[in-house]
């Protein structure tokens, strides 16, 4: 059984994969409390499904590409059986996390997008630095930006750790709170090989809390 907060299917908002056509599997639950998180409704709220009936309700939308997300998907122990059961079933996994548990409780065909927090978030002191060692090729590493220092930050850690060369990288405007063509800004000055992620499905359904 997990606890599930939403399963959905609408168009991948973020990633490299942003604006695939994707099923979503919230998972509720989430040991951190980022400043400007945008899913607090699955802090709490869900019910509890078996493995079966949560594929069951993702066959009915017929898409090959699945992300397991959260809250924070790894600190439910039956997550991995959920991931590896889809895998066996020929669907692509992506798994959000938020790089404080071990990443590497999840099988390598699965690829892991892992946030990296920021001072900004308010939780960066939680991040499990030794998930960088455990990085592959197809794996993605996300920092969400909520000022200049932020920035400042996110780019020393991506000197240090000379992610670019472990895995994708993506730098994502806080929503609200830096403005993207700022960080494009940032970004070409300082020439840094990142990818610029916007949250399509806030530009396509602004006013949408849920189920997008």
């Amino acid at each position: 059984m997990l606890k599930i907060s939403e399963i959905f299917y609408s168009i991948q908002g973020e990633s490299s994969f942003a604006g695939l056509p994707c099923s979503f599997v919230r998972l509720a639950g989430c040991n951190l409390r980022c400043k400007y998180c945008d899913t607090p409704q699955s802090f709490t709220q869900g019910q509890n499904l078996p493995v079966e009936q949560i594929i069951d309700l993702i066959s009915d939308y017929g898409c090959s590409l699945v992300e397991i997300t959260g809250g924070e998907p790894l600190i439910q122990r039956e997550t991995p059986q959920l991931a590896e059961t889809l895998l066996s079933k020929g669907y692509k996994i992506l798994l959000e996390t938020n790089g404080t548990q071990n990443i590497d409780i999840i099988q390598s065909d699965v690829t892991r997008i892992m946030d990296i927090k920021t001072p900004g978030s308010g939780e960066s002191e939680k991040t499990e630095w030794n998930n960088i060692d455990r990085l592959d090729r197809k794996d993605e590493v996300k920092f969400v930006l909520t000022s200049r220092s932020d920035y400042d930050w996110s780019k020393e850690i991506l000197q240090q750790f000379r992610l670019t060369k472990k895995c994708a990288v993506l730098f994502s405007p806080a929503h609200g709170m830096c403005d993207p063509a700022e960080l494009a800004r940032w970004i070409l000055e300082d020439r840094l090989l990142v990818r610029l992620q916007l949250q399509y499905h806030k530009i396509i359904w602004p006013n949408d809390v849920k189920g997008r």
